[in-house]
Formats: C-alpha cells, structure tokens, sequence
C-alpha cells in the first residue's frame, strides 16, 4: 500500500514544497491546515486524490489525532514569525509542537521530522527563540528518534523576507533595517524541502540538523544585493537600536490598541532582539550536506522571482539588451 505522510502547516511556505517532494516521491500526502476550504490547490501537488488539504489547528489535540491516523511518518511544518492572539509562540512552536509528537508516538507513527530554527536557544532573551528549542526539547522526550531541522532564513518565489524588502523599495527612496551587521545563511526553500522529504522517508539518521546555503552574509549586505537584482538605488539605512526599538514598540502599542485588527508584521521587540544575533550553521553542525543535498546559491534563485520588483519587470533585461545594442552602434 502507498505510504502516507501528514504534513502540519503543510499549505504554508515551507509545507507546500515538503508537499510537493513527497508527492513526487509517490506518497500520499494529508496536508493539515486551519482553513483546508481555502487551500484546494494542494491538490495540485500530486495526482487525483493523492494530495488532500485536513482540518486541523495545532491547539486542538483531538483534530491532531485525527490527520495522524494511519500515518506513516508526520512532518510538523507549523511555526510563527508573529503572535497573534491565541497563536502564540508558546501555544504553537513549544506546547503545539511537544503535542504533536506525543501524540505521533503514541498513534505508530515511524518517523517525525520537526521544522525548528537556527537560533533556538532555551536561554535566550527572545521568546520566539526560546519557545523554539522548548518545542525541540518536548519532541526528542517525546519522539527521540526524530529529525530536527533548523533552517536559517529561508528564500524562495514566496519568502517573506526578499519580497518584502524589494516591495517596500516600491514606494520610498530609504530602505529601513534594523541588524545590519548581523549575518545570516538564507537556504533555499526547496533544499529545505529536499531535507524534509529524506527525514520523513526514512533516508536521515535522527538527530539535529542545521540547514544553510552557500553563501554567509551581513543583513545590509543581502539588501545590497536585493536592490542590485532589480535594479533599484535606494538608501539602506540601519537603523541605531534605539530607533528600531521605539519602532517595533510603537508598532506593537498599535496592535494593542486595536485588539488586533492591526497586526505588526513589520518589526516586533521580539524580532529585534533576534537580529542581534547571527543566524549562521554552528561549527561542527550537521547540515545539508550531511543529507547529500549540494545546496543552491542565491544568484541563481533570485533572478527568477524577484524580477516583478524591477522598474520595468520582466521587460527589464530586454531594456538593457536594447541600450548595449545602441551602445555598440
């Protein structure tokens, strides 16, 4: 019989290309999301009724349960870059994560892949990072044979981090930053994916994982890059800490105030305290290449998705092509 694997937070950034890779590796895939209704095109992953979008909410052991049964291996994809009322870090990446692999033993599962962070740290002073290494500690007490991988920051078509910033240079001739010297390993989603994909077939010694690509670079230097690859000149400017500080508390008193309605997915006090470490592979780690996966370079992903934010788009390479011509007359 095909192979079953339910993927949590499958329909998000990462969770679609684990989707994807399993699908293309011949299982059957339950993609467990809040909102399956909204997120049919899972189904595109595979072949008729081989992908299949489940409701599930993390928070709620008894619908946990339900998407792991008759599971042969679980990928919990499930984190948070905000909180949001009860979408908190503690209740999804430590409580949500410790559930899912207790539950995961307990219902036979033969092999749990964890998606964690570079950075998680139960000591330190961001709570993002310390609910994420309490999550890792519950799920190998609960799991041990599991797979933990922790990405640095994740690139891809639909990042939140490229776009973002490259959407922003739309509409001002300064590039806001806070953590310009801190430096970062950005990997590609589907490598990632890739890494996922072999833990949950079995194909990964269990253990801690720490996934980066080829290239280590400052925060300031990634966004030069960025403006280079869609041809803006934009002011970088880093902001002083006690700038960015009175940013994300303004930002974060607006959410207060609103009750929510407005949500701060710009710069949180929390995510301030993050950038002020490097977010790189640890020396000695094991990483990608542990797995057999040859990472990709960012100069050869970005190209492909970040050529919307040029002046002139896709038409921008052919504007160019055309000045060289004229040059050259």
């Amino acid at each position: 019989m095909t192979k079953l694997v339910t993927i949590l937070g499958g329909s998000g950034f990462v969770g679609r290309y684990i989707a994807r890779r399993m699908a293309q590796a011949g299982w059957r895939v339950r993609v467990a999301t809040r909102r399956p209704n909204e997120r049919i095109y899972v189904r595109t992953y595979g072949t008729v009724g081989q992908v299949e979008p489940i409701l599930c909410n993390i928070r709620d052991e008894a619908s946990v349960r339900a998407v792991m049964a008759g599971a042969d291996a679980v990928v919990n994809c499930a984190g948070l870059l905000t909180q949001s009322k009860k979408n908190s870090f503690k209740a999804v990446q430590a409580e949500g994560a410790g559930m899912v692999a207790r539950v995961a033993a307990e219902s036979g599962v033969s092999a749990l892949v964890h998606l964690s962070a570079i950075g998680a740290n139960a000591q330190s002073d961001s709570e993002y990072a310390r609910t994420k290494a309490q999550g890792e500690a519950a799920v190998l007490e609960a799991f041990p044979n599991a797979v933990i991988l922790r990405p640095s920051i994740i690139f891809g078509p639909e990042d939140e981090f490229f776009n973002r910033f490259a959407a922003m240079t739309r509409f001002s001739p300064i590039l806001p930053i806070a953590g310009g010297s801190s430096k970062f390993q950005p990997v590609y989603v589907d490598d990632v994916a890739l890494a996922a994909a072999k833990a949950a077939m079995g194909q990964a010694a269990p253990g801690v994982y720490e996934l980066g690509g080829p290239d280590v670079a400052t925060f300031h230097a990634l966004m030069t890059m960025m403006l280079t690859e869609i041809r803006r000149n934009r002011v970088i400017l880093n902001m002083p800490r006690w700038m960015a500080g009175l940013t994300a508390r303004g930002l974060g008193l607006a959410q207060f105030l609103t009750a929510g309605l407005f949500t701060n997915t710009v710069l949180t006090v929390d995510q301030l305290r993050n950038l002020s470490h490097d977010n790189v592979v640890a020396e000695g780690a094991k990483g990608l290449a542990d797995l057999g996966i040859d990472p990709a370079p960012m100069d050869l992903i970005l190209p492909t998705y970040l050529w919307r934010f040029r002046p002139a788009g896709q038409y921008e390479l052919i504007k160019e092509s055309a000045k060289g011509l004229r040059s050259q007359g």
